[in-house]
This record gives C-alpha cells, structure tokens and sequence, in this order.
C-alpha cells in the first residue's frame, strides 16, 4: 500500500520511526511473550528489522502477528512520543543498499558473536502515543 493509501496515523507512525534507529519486537516464543531489541530501517512501507540469529527470536517472529514499538523516550525533548505497530512479520533478504542503512552491527550479543537475521512488517494497525512537557521556561515562570 502506497503511503498516501495509508491511514494518517500510520503515516505519522512511519515518519516517527524514521527519526530513531532501535526498537522492540514484541511475540510469544513457546506459549510465552518476550520483547527482543531491534535496529530498524523503513524500506517501501514497511519496517525491516535486524535482530540477533542467535537468540532465535526471529524464529518466533517468522510469519506470526509481531507487536513493534519505538520511542524518544531518552532523547531529553519535550515532546515524547512511542509508535506501536503490529503486522506479520516475514523473514527478508533486504537489498544491498538497505543492509547498509543498519550501519554497524554489533560484535557481541550476551558474549555470542552477532549474527544478523532480517524480518520485514507492514504495519497493519499503528498507534502514536504522544506526551508533551512544558517547556523549562514555562515551567519556572511565576503564576
């Protein structure tokens, strides 16, 4: 789907992720929910995730319904936002000049060298939860 065919709220949600490079992937992997960090790129709508093979949480993802979500959290700014995505999550071979937007991978994941493994999501319903700070000029002026 065209990014102008998308719903305005999951064009804001691809358009944040845009703006930071990790995540979380949220699955079940034997009946039980794990959350699983992943470096993320937008590529034609939809999200390629690089994760780590040796966890074998890729696996789990491997064509089930995934949960993704990333935020500005630590960024210091005013303005926090979160995007939660979720879609059906397909093992990729992402295309030369894609694997290079990851940058650099990892050596090490829990002291196993780092094997990276793709997933590909198209989001199928997204959600922007923002909060707004005052700003600190707001906040120390005198009422």
């Amino acid at each position: 789907m065209p990014v102008e065919a998308m719903p305005i709220e999951e064009q804001r949600a691809i358009a944040l992720l845009g703006r930071v490079s990790y995540g979380r992937v949220a699955a079940s992997m034997r009946a039980l929910p794990f959350l699983a960090i992943a470096r993320h790129i937008v590529a034609d709508d939809c999200v390629i995730l690089r994760l780590h093979a040796g966890d074998g949480h890729h696996e789990a993802c491997a064509g089930s319904v995934v949960a993704y979500a990333a935020d500005n959290l630590s960024s210091g700014d005013a303005h926090i936002w979160s995007v939660q995505f979720t879609g059906t999550a397909e093992l990729t071979v992402p295309a030369p000049a894609d694997v290079a937007r990851f940058d650099t991978a990892p050596a090490e994941v829990n002291g196993a060298p780092y094997e990276a493994v793709y997933l590909r999501i198209r989001p199928q319903f997204a959600t922007v939860d923002r909060m707004e700070y005052p700003s600190l000029e707001t906040a120390a002026a005198p009422e």
